[in-house]
């Protein structure tokens, strides 16, 4: 493997590594490269009859919450934002939720009500995700 991880222009999200292939075998040594989604070493998946995580309570600054996740053609996410102790918050519940689809490194979350979840920060409040036939890999508000 070559050393570091490359960010290529036009493809912000992407990473990229490099490594050779038949070094040591004769002159028909190749080098290869594999590409990475940004944060996407590692996720909680869920198959096609649906689960949930749920995190710790957590303190936040920001108006947004952004998802990076993979959804399969039949498959979604939804958060539900809860307080510390795990009732969710009005307006924010899983039935208020707009159900995340597709492939998006950085896609916002929304309820029925909006995205803003300014009024919330600085309290403690849990992430309730459900997710069906995708791959969550990261979260940030911002």
């Amino acid at each position: 493997m070559a050393w570091g991880l490359v960010k290529l222009p036009g493809e912000p999200d992407k990473l990229s590594v490099y490594a050779t292939e038949a070094y040591y075998e004769g002159p028909d040594s190749r080098l290869r490269r594999f590409t990475y989604r940004v944060d996407g070493f590692v996720s909680v998946r869920a198959g096609a009859a649906g689960g949930a995580v749920v995190t710790k309570p957590i303190r936040f600054s920001g108006e947004r919450l952004v998802v990076n996740f993979a959804a399969e053609a039949a498959g979604s996410v939804r958060v539900e934002l809860q307080t510390a102790d795990g009732r969710p918050l009005p307006g924010f519940t899983l039935a208020d939720a707009k159900p995340l689809s597709g492939d998006s490194i950085r896609r916002t979350v929304a309820w029925k009500g909006g995205d803003d979840v300014s009024e919330l920060a600085g309290r403690p409040v849990r992430l309730r995700f459900a997710i069906r036939a995708a791959d969550v890999y990261s979260f940030q508000f911002q």
